[in-house]
């Protein structure tokens, strides 16, 4: 089957760093799914993985966390989906990726694709709607029912902020959404944000213009430590941080203390990860959020479309998000029609 990999660490601009190989087509065992790949998106977790470093690897490495299709072959464990069933999922980063024609998944972090989605719409979501549901109402606890509380994101527009922002306008919070440029501010608001804040200015004295002052939550999708010291002046006493972006310098969690602020990690690869106990929690979620796309509740966030799926355009979608400049999803669809193994 076809695949995109690496077997080497390097810049984007090198020829080698993503490559079209041949390997092997995954056979299904346990509670395995193997899905039939139409669809994928590009994360920033792809380029962190795929970032220059001192390591090589002796078989093709395949990135690829987001993406639709349809099951072809279940394990002898599945429950869940059989043979026909269009699904979505992100995956498990222990694994080989979604950059290749199938792909074997856990039938417990997938679930069927929402009706009225497209295998590219449907592609874009399921990385960035496991982390903004997680972040809001696992690991910060909002209630989903949240009228009255205030929820500060930090980088609205991106793939992870522009379905945080819906999840928590339909849990009737106030969003205030950081962003800088018109086209992100007029996104933003597209998706319902009530506020919008500039990140390149002191955040608390922006939210003190406004009338909305310390606020309950706060959602960290850029720069932790550039951040940190505005957030922790922008936190309500016994308020929690949620970030998921990894700090490069010590962070003075002591800023929080007095306030007896809360400050924690999402990282959608734990479940999958650790193989926790209530990993299929994330079936569970997106089944839930396929149903709000299909009731016209939230809207998907894919911005961008190249086709087919090969090394060439996965560089280019690499070099369009290192650029840091991306409003919503980049996906690609479809792999060029050829012999497979």
């Amino acid at each position: 089957m076809k695949a995109v990999g690496l077997l080497e660490y390097l810049p984007i601009e090198h020829e080698q760093s993503l490559m079209d190989q041949e390997v092997e087509k995954p056979k299904a065992s346990g509670r395995e799914v193997l899905v039939k790949v139409e669809a994928v998106s590009v994360n920033p977790v792809d380029t962190k993985v795929r970032s220059p470093k001192d390591q090589k690897e002796e078989k093709l490495k395949i990135l690829g966390y987001d993406a639709s299709g349809t099951v072809v072959e279940v394990g002898e464990a599945c429950t869940l989906f059989q043979p026909g069933d269009h699904v979505y999922y992100a995956g498990d980063i222990t694994r080989q990726g979604s950059n290749s024609e199938y792909q074997l998944v856990d039938e417990r972090i997938v679930a069927k694709k929402p009706a009225n989605l497209s295998f590219a719409e449907a592609a874009a979501m399921p990385l960035t709607t496991i982390t903004a549901y997680e972040a809001l109402f696992d690991r910060m606890h909002m209630k989903r029912n949240a009228e009255g509380s205030t929820l500060l994101i930090i980088g609205g527009a991106g793939g992870v902020g522009s379905i945080a922002i819906q999840l928590a306008k339909l849990a009737k919070a106030t969003v205030i959404a950081t962003a800088s440029r018109p086209e992100t501010i007029e996104w933003c608001l597209s998706l319902g944000a009530d506020h919008i804040i500039d990140h390149h200015q002191p955040l608390f004295a922006q939210l003190e213009e406004k009338g909305i002052g310390e606020v309950d939550f706060i959602l960290c999708l850029n720069d932790t430590d550039g951040h940190f010291k505005g957030m922790a002046e922008a936190i309500k006493p016994q308020g929690t941080i949620c970030t998921i972006v990894e700090n490069q310098h010590n962070l003075d969690i002591q800023l929080l203390k007095n306030k007896s602020a809360a400050f924690v990690w999402e990282f959608m690869f734990t479940r999958p990860m650790y193989e926790t106990a209530d990993m299929i929690k994330q079936h569970e979620l997106l089944t839930e959020a396929g149903e709000l796309f299909e009731q016209g509740k939230i809207t998907h966030t894919l911005t961008k479309v190249l086709s087919p799926i090969n090394a060439a355009n996965l560089k280019q979608a690499h070099q369009t998000l290192e650029q840091g400049k991306m409003i919503g999803k980049f996906v690609l669809e479809g792999f060029e029609k050829g012999e497979n193994v």
